[in-house]
């Protein structure tokens, strides 16, 4: 870290604070800790008539109220993009558990490891499933596909060994 005086002070002269083996050097000056460092150079600043930088991150020219709106306006329609995707994958989450007969957290591990394995993402996969419950065309991927149970056979049982006896 360097630290020019202003043209109040010795002109050109720096203050160099440094890590060094055991601590840090401030100059010449060495000091045991980063903060002992920063208060030292402080001193030395003032000592070389350089004004201290203010606290905190540097100021920059004030922000408009209509920056202000336009930024609030983006973090808006993310926070609604985000809402609109985790309700889409809450119900998906509710048709695998009924269709798959699982809990929900294992709904949502079959949804995840089937975006991965297909290298796509969880809210697409969630947008299929959601979808496949109006339009039973659409192709699911293999993992997620209800599985069907074999077809009974019609028509009558036989009737099991009655009056035998």
């Amino acid at each position: 870290m360097t630290g020019q005086t202003p043209g109040g002070g010795a002109a050109g002269t720096e203050i160099v604070v440094r890590r060094a083996e055991h601590g840090w050097l401030v100059g010449h000056e060495e000091a045991a800790d980063l903060t002992s460092a920063m208060v030292l150079a402080d001193l030395l600043a003032a000592e070389l008539g350089a004004a201290a930088p203010p606290p905190g991150p540097p100021r920059s020219s004030a922000v408009t109220e209509e920056d202000e709106a336009a930024r609030l306006a983006v973090t808006v329609a993310q926070l609604e993009h985000a809402l609109a995707a985790r309700v889409r994958v809450e119900q998906a989450i509710g048709v695998l558990a009924e269709r798959h007969r699982l809990r929900p957290r294992q709904a949502f591990d079959l949804l995840r490891s089937v975006a991965r394995s297909g290298g796509g993402r969880v809210t697409e996969i969630a947008e299929t499933v959601v979808q496949s419950t109006s339009n039973p065309l659409l192709p699911l991927p293999e993992a997620l596909a209800r599985t069907q149970a074999a077809p009974r056979p019609r028509g009558r049982s036989p009737r099991r060994g009655r009056g035998a006896g």
